[in-house]
C-alpha cells in the first residue's frame, strides 16, 4: 500500500530501555541518539570552495546570503532541548501502549469528556499520564523554533503501523494565533492535524459552531486518536489572557492536556509569555514536568581560564565565531579573527544567534560594494548604522540587562532582510570610482587571481588592462597564461618605478591588512599611536630591553 508523502511504515526494533521495550510507538522510533550524532545531525551544511573568492561579485553575494539557510552551529543549549525532548516523547507514550490496553482507556475517557464537557472526568481511574511539559523561553532570534525543527527533522513526523491499522503522529507544531484566542488554537490545531495527516477535522469540528469547552474536548481526543507524540505550540506569547478567559482557564486547559489528557507539550515564546509561565510556576502545577528552558543570548566573549589546565578556555562565543569566520567569500580576508572585531561583533549583536549570523553576511556584502573585500571593526558599525536600525531598540535593551526592557522589546525581527539583500548585491555591480577597471568583470577576476598567486600588486593593474585589452576575446584560463609569460619577460614594468606609484589616501582602506596606510585608514585618529603599538608596529625600546634583560 502507498503511503501519503512523509509517512513511513513502522519499523520496530526493541528497545534496550525496559520501560519502553514492547511499545509499538517507542520501537517504531529512531534509536536515543548520541552527543556526536546530534551535533552532526544539526549541524548546517555550507558549500564553500575557497577559489570562488575570486568569483564575480554579484555571484559571491549569492553564496554569501546562503548563509542565512545553511548555516547552524550546534550549542549546548541545543543538545540540551535535543535530550529533553527525545525523553518527552518516549516517557509520553509509556502510558499510551498500543498493546497494553491503556491508549484505549485513554480513549474512553476522552469520549467520556466529549459527552459530558467536562475536561477533567475520567471513566477509567486507573489510567495514568506519564506526559511532562517543557517551556522554552528566549527572545527573537535566539534560534528556538529552527533548533526545534532541525531536531524534530531527525523524526518521521508520521509512521503507519500497518500490523495495528493505526497511524501515529509523531509531533505536531501549532503556531498561537495573533488574536490570542483558546478557540483559534484549537482551529489551528486541527488544521495542522489534517495537513499532516490527510483529514478532514477542521471541517467536521469548527464549522459546526462548537463552543470552546466542546472544541476542547474534541482536540484532546483526536490527540489520543492519533498518538500524538508531543504538541509544539510556538509563539505562546500571543495567546491573549483576556481573550483566553483568564490565565486560570489558560493553565487549566494547558495542564489538562499534560496531566488528564497524557499529552506531552512544548510551549515556545518570548519573555512576554513570562508572566503565563510564572503563574503556572508558581502554583507547582507543572512539578512533573521537564521545567523551564531560558535560552539567553551568548555570553559575551571575556577570556576564561580553565582551573585545571590553567590554559584559556575556548568560550562559546569564540568557538561560534571562529567557525562562522570560516565562511568568507572575500578576496582580502584576514584568515584570523582579531580581537578587535571579535569585541566589537559582539557589542553590536548582543550574542543574539540570528543577529550575530546577519551581521556577517551584511559585513561582507559591504565590504564587497566598497571594495575593501575584509570585515573591519568599521564595516561592521556601518552595517550597524545603516542595516540595523529596527533592532537597536532591542539590541539597547539586551546591553541594559533590564529584564521588563528585554520583554517589552523581545520580538526581535530585522524587517526586509531580502530587500536589503538585494540592495546590496546591485550595488555591487555598479564600478567604484576607484575601480581601475570600470566594471569590467573579466579584468577585476583575472586581477584577483594573479594577487592571489604573490604577483606584485602595483604591477599587476598595468598588466592585466593591457592584456585585456589585446586579447578581449579569450577565456581567463588563457588571459591568465597570457600574464604569466607577459609578467616573466622583459615587457614586464619596472619595479622601482611602479613602486612610486602612490594609493590615493580615499583608498587606503583597500590595501593589505598589515600596510601602514590601511591601518590608518581604520583607527581612531586621536588613538592613532596606541592602535599602531597594539598591531607592533611602534618599536618600544624599553619594552624591548625588559624582555631581553
Amino acid at each position: 500500500m502507498a503511503l501519503p508523502s512523509g509517512h513511513v511504515k513502522a519499523r520496530y526494533q526493541e528497545s534496550t530501555i525496559s520501560q519502553y521495550r514492547g511499545n509499538p510507538f517507542i520501537e517504531a522510533l529512531p534509536s536515543t541518539f548520541s552527543i556526536e550524532q546530534v551535533r552532526a545531525s544539526m549541524t548546517g551544511i555550507v558549500q564553500y570552495n575557497l577559489k570562488d573568492i575570486f568569483a564575480e561579485g554579484r555571484d559571491r553575494a549569492h553564496m554569501i546570503a546562503a548563509l542565512l539557510d545553511d548555516f547552524f552551529q550546534p550549542l549546548a543549549s541545543h543538545i540540551q532541548l535535543e535530550e529533553k525532548l527525545s525523553i518527552m516523547i518516549r516517557r509520553g507514550y509509556v502510558g499510551r501502549n498500543l498493546i497494553d490496553g491503556s491508549l484505549n482507556s485513554h480513549m474512553q475517557n476522552g469520549y467520556e469528556r466529549i459527552m459530558t464537557g467536562d475536561l477533567d472526568v475520567f471513566r477509567f481511574h486507573q489510567v495514568k499520564s506519564t506526559a511532562s511539559s517543557l517551556s522554552l523561553i528566549g527572545c527573537s532570534g535566539s534560534g528556538k523554533s529552527t533548533s526545534l525543527n532541525r531536531i524534530l527533522s531527525a523524526y518521521p513526523p508520521v509512521i503507519f503501523h500497518e500490523v495495528h491499522n493505526f497511524t501515529q503522529v509523531v509531533y505536531l507544531k501549532v503556531d498561537c494565533p495573533h488574536d490570542g484566542s483558546l478557540k483559534s488554537l484549537c482551529i489551528n490545531f486541527f488544521r495542522a492535524l489534517d495537513g499532516a495527516v490527510g483529514t478532514d477535522y477542521e471541517t467536521k469540528y469548527v464549522k459546526k459552531r462548537h463552543g470552546i469547552e466542546t472544541l476542547l474536548a474534541q482536540m484532546s481526543q483526536v490527540a489520543n486518536a492519533h498518538a500524538i507524540g508531543v504538541l509544539v505550540i510556538d509563539e505562546i506569547q500571543h495567546l491573549s489572557r483576556k481573550r483566553s478567559g483568564g490565565v486560570e482557564k489558560m493553565l487549566n486547559f494547558f495542564v489538562t492536556l499534560v496531566n488528564t489528557i497524557g499529552l506531552p507539550v512544548v510551549f515556545v515564546g518570548t519573555p512576554k509569555a513570562r508572566p503565563i509561565f510564572e503563574q503556572d510556576l508558581r502554583s507547582g502545577r507543572r512539578s512533573a514536568g521537564l521545567g523551564s528552558l531560558l535560552w539567553e543570548p551568548m555570553k559575551p566573549p571575556a577570556q576564561a581560564i580553565d582551573s585545571v589546565t590553567g590554559k584559556p578556555r575556548i568560550t562559546e562565543w569564540k568557538a561560534f565565531t571562529d567557525k562562522l569566520w570560516t565562511y568568507q567569500w572575500l578576496r582580502n580576508r584576514d584568515e584570523v579573527l582579531t580581537d578587535d572585531v571579535r569585541y566589537c561583533w559582539y557589542d553590536l549583536s548582543q550574542g543574539v544567534l540570528d543577529i550575530v549570523v546577519k551581521l556577517f553576511v551584511l559585513a561582507q556584502l559591504r565590504a564587497i560594494v566598497t571594495g575593501v573585500e575584509r570585515i573591519t571593526v568599521n564595516i561592521l558599525k556601518k552595517v550597524y548604522e545603516n542595516e540595523l536600525k529596527p533592532v537597536h531598540p532591542m539590541l539597547a535593551a539586551l546591553r541594559s540587562g533590564d529584564p521588563d526592557r528585554i520583554a517589552e522589546f523581545s520580538d526581535l525581527m530585522i524587517p526586509d532582510i531580502e530587500n536589503k539583500l538585494t540592495k546590496l548585491t546591485a550595488a555591487i555591480s555598479k564600478p567604484r570610482a576607484s575601480d581601475p577597471y570600470q566594471g569590467n568583470s573579466q579584468a577585476q577576476r583575472l586581477h584577483s587571481l594573479l594577487i592571489g598567486m604573490d604577483f606584485e600588486s602595483d604591477a599587476v593593474v598595468p598588466l592585466v588592462r593591457r592584456i585585456v585589452e589585446e586579447h578581449p576575446n579569450l577565456t581567463t584560463k588563457d588571459l591568465v597564461s597570457i600574464a604569466l609569460e607577459c609578467y616573466e619577460s622583459d615587457e614586464k614594468p619596472q619595479k622601482k618605478r611602479l613602486k612610486t606609484k602612490s594609493v590615493p589616501q580615499k583608498d587606503w582602506h583597500t590595501l593589505e591588512s598589515d600596510d601602514l596606510r590601511f591601518m590608518y585608514s581604520q583607527a581612531d585618529k586621536k588613538s592613532l599611536h596606541a592602535h599602531l603599538s597594539k598591531n607592533s608596529v611602534i618599536f618600544r625600546l624599553e619594552d624591548w630591553l625588559n624582555k631581553t634583560g
